[in-house]
């Protein structure tokens, strides 16, 4: 039976409501946390989903020396205190090294392993000392059963509050691909799973000196992983995500999140 993890008043996992994980890829600015926020916030109060506010202080994993990666961690916890204080939400983010976590603890109700991080056991039980949540990005280069020797790394420091995030998988060069079984797999393992949609359809290096993205796909992929089985979605969301500084063709708008989010709503509730 897989746990019940609690992330402040949310509960995610067995029967309780599909949980939502959203907001900007990466920080830019305060005031575009703050709105973006608030209108997820809205949206998902409307619908009675709960929701968390994702958000990156830095993107340390780019291919490009010239892409952008965020304002740094000192302004960007600054940034995500605002957001939890003002919109009363729960806050995910990444640590990209283990000197980071502990400033990123004191901000962070979740604290998010990067999916090219996965393995690296220092951050991770680093990590899992903290006694926070932490979510485990599953590699795209690993099959579903390989999560579980991370799974025994957080557990060794007798933290057992963790959630899994599916993100796709390596299909040839520069495409991933979602296998639904990972789902049901990796929930298995006794932890709740969530579905990351909008990685999922990401075209790694697609561009060259970047990723491009098929946001075309997240709305359907996101129907097809609730009705498999997922105890929550993360979903990247900007106003505007073309004229977003990082993974902006697999973001989606905030225009567009709404009639998503009452499909899935519909599915949980025939389910």
């Amino acid at each position: 039976m897989t746990k019940v993890i609690s992330v402040g008043n949310i509960k995610i996992g067995q029967k309780q409501p599909l949980v939502l994980i959203a907001g900007p890829c990466v920080i830019e600015s305060e005031s575009l946390c703050l709105e973006t926020g608030k209108a997820i916030k809205d949206m998902a109060g409307k619908l009675r989903i709960p929701y968390i506010f994702k958000s990156s202080f830095d993107k340390a994993n780019r291919m490009s020396l010239d892409s952008y990666r965020g304002p740094g961690m000192k302004k960007g916890l600054e940034v995500l205190s605002k957001v939890k204080k003002t919109l009363k939400v729960p806050i995910l983010t990444d640590i990209h090294c283990s000197k980071e976590i502990i400033e990123v603890a004191k901000v962070a109700d979740i604290i998010q392993i990067p999916a090219f991080l996965c393995r690296q056991t220092d951050i991770v039980v680093a990590a899992a000392r903290t006694g926070k949540v932490v979510n485990i990005k599953k590699g795209q280069f690993l099959a579903p059963w390989d999560i579980l020797p991370i799974i025994k790394k957080i557990e060794s420091t007798g933290n057992r509050n963790i959630l899994l995030t599916e993100r796709g998988v390596c299909f040839g060069y520069n495409n991933l691909v979602s296998d639904f079984r990972a789902l049901k797999i990796m929930r298995d393992s006794g932890y709740p799973v969530i579905y990351d949609a909008t990685h999922s359809i990401q075209i790694p290096g697609g561009k060259g000196t970047c990723s491009g993205g098929e946001r075309q796909f997240v709305e359907g992929l996101s129907r097809a992983a609730v009705a498999f089985g997922c105890d929550g979605l993360f979903l990247e969301v900007h106003p505007d995500p073309d004229k977003a500084p990082c993974d902006g063709p697999n973001m989606i708008s905030l225009k567009e999140l709404e009639q998503l989010l009452k499909q899935v709503k519909k599915i949980e509730a025939a389910l």
